[in-house]
């Protein structure tokens, strides 16, 4: 037990002891790696182009896609035809003569970045682990997988659901008859890659409210008084990340909702902890 309390607390007198440049220097290398990751499953994605693009980004337009395809079961199971999905495919459209190409540069690039997304989360938990004290490394233990676990099902959730009500309302939508939708290849890609990526990051709450609730600057009692206002909060975000219709808006409100719940019980089991510690 002293041979381990003795490592520990030369671990943290050698890092105490580095200086400003070395502390730069060794995050320059977390840097480093993970840039050459990014860079290595862009190329990955950038050489699967007909994955990429037919399976993968330009699917959620079409008739086959499974959430397409469900909601029209449930539209044929409710009789309601409305919520029956981009049965009529949005024409994409390129007018730029080299736009092709940099989209493929630019959508392999953020492929690359959700792909690699856990490994830099691993990265920087590499460089931030050795300031830790013992009792801070035992309560953060798994926290590189369950934030790389809620990003990927924030991204899922976006592409599966969100993704699809999207193009389906704003590909559909028409302030006249007289007025086709054609839509920019660049548009398309825009739209779907930044709910998509901005749907994870929201997905990353619970543990935004663990890191707060460390430094003191959140508690559940606060979370649970604010339960109105973090509801009509939620509400305008669904309203901004889906299309202007009630029933996305619900579909999305939900699960966020559901995190917010979490993240209060996230909160009361750090508040135990830090009273129990000081004590």
């Amino acid at each position: 037990m002293s041979t381990e309390k003795k490592q520990i607390g030369d671990g943290q007198e050698e890092r105490e002891g580095m200086s400003f440049w070395s502390h730069l220097e060794e995050l320059r290398g977390h840097l480093v790696r993970s840039a050459i990751a990014v860079v290595l499953l862009a190329i990955g994605a950038f050489i699967a182009k007909d994955i990429v693009f037919d399976y993968v980004i330009l699917a959620p337009k079409e008739p086959y896609f499974i959430t397409n395809k469900l909601f029209c079961i449930f539209a044929e199971m409710v009789s309601t035809p409305a919520l029956c999905i981009n049965q009529k495919p949005v024409e994409i459209i390129n007018i730029d003569m080299a736009g092709q190409f940099k989209t493929h540069i630019v959508v392999s690039l953020i492929a690359g970045l959700i792909i690699a997304f856990p490994y830099i989360l691993w990265e920087f938990w590499r460089f931030i682990m050795p300031a830790l004290h013992p009792n801070e490394k035992a309560n953060s233990r798994g926290a590189v997988f369950i934030t790389s676990l809620l990003f990927l099902s924030g991204v899922s959730f976006s592409y599966f659901i969100i993704a699809p009500l999207t193009i389906n309302f704003l590909g559909s939508y028409q302030v006249s008859e007289m007025v086709a939708n054609q839509v920019a290849l660049r548009s398309y890609i825009s739209t779907v890659t930044m709910v998509t990526f901005a749907t994870g990051l929201v997905f990353e709450l619970p543990v935004i409210v663990y890191f707060l609730s460390r430094v003191g600057l959140l508690t559940p009692e606060f979370m649970k008084a604010n339960r109105k206002t973090a509801f009509i909060l939620i509400i305008v975000l669904s309203a901004i990340i889906t299309p202007p219709d009630i029933f996305s808006q619900i579909l999305v409100g939900i699960p966020l909702y559901g995190l917010y719940e979490i993240s209060i019980g996230v909160s009361a089991r750090v508040e135990k902890r830090r009273v129990e510690e000081d004590k």
